[in-house]
């Protein structure tokens, strides 16, 4: 029997991605929510037997991490390149890349910033908080970028639709 086959989620805009973090923005961020969202976070990886890490942060302060089955040392080097980009930027790690990309250039070749330090690639998203701005970052490592980028927007919705 043959399977059908899959229709592939196109790439999303820059307006696309600006759109998501206008909407995905908390009232309030605590130790207690970081707790959540990154259960949250492993619990769907776990579902889809992702072999990811999770990682959030807040003002500088780790406050959630997690190894999950697969994935490798490696992934934490890629968690703090890409929180580094929403750090300096103030903005998703995909999203930095994606306009970079619309401007016909990489991160790479124009930010002149070190690659082994910073990685414009998906899977870091800001923590915005009403009234105070961004806060931190929720990053997955261990998809390629974009389905890395997808995790994290799908369980920011999920997490912000129970406030």
């Amino acid at each position: 029997m043959t399977q059908p086959a899959s229709t592939p989620t196109p790439t999303p805009t820059v307006e696309e991605l600006e759109a998501q973090e206008r909407r995905l923005v908390f009232p309030r961020f605590t130790h207690e929510d970081a707790w959540a969202l990154g259960s949250l976070l492993v619990e769907m990886a776990r579902e889809r037997q992702a072999p990811v890490a999770v990682d959030i942060h807040r003002s500088g302060q780790q406050l959630f991490h997690a190894a999950l089955p697969g994935s490798a040392p490696d992934n934490d080097a890629w968690i703090a390149r890409k929180r580094r980009v929403v750090e300096r930027y103030g903005s998703a790690s995909y999203l930095v890349g994606a306009r970079h990309r619309a401007k016909g250039t990489t991160f790479e070749e124009s930010s002149r910033l070190d690659p082994d330090t910073y990685a414009a690639h998906g899977g870091s998203f800001p923590i915005t908080v009403e009234g105070a701005g961004v806060i931190g970052a929720v990053t997955v490592s261990g998809l390629p970028q974009l389905e890395d980028h997808r995790m994290v927007v799908e369980a920011l919705e999920r997490f912000l639709a129970r406030l």
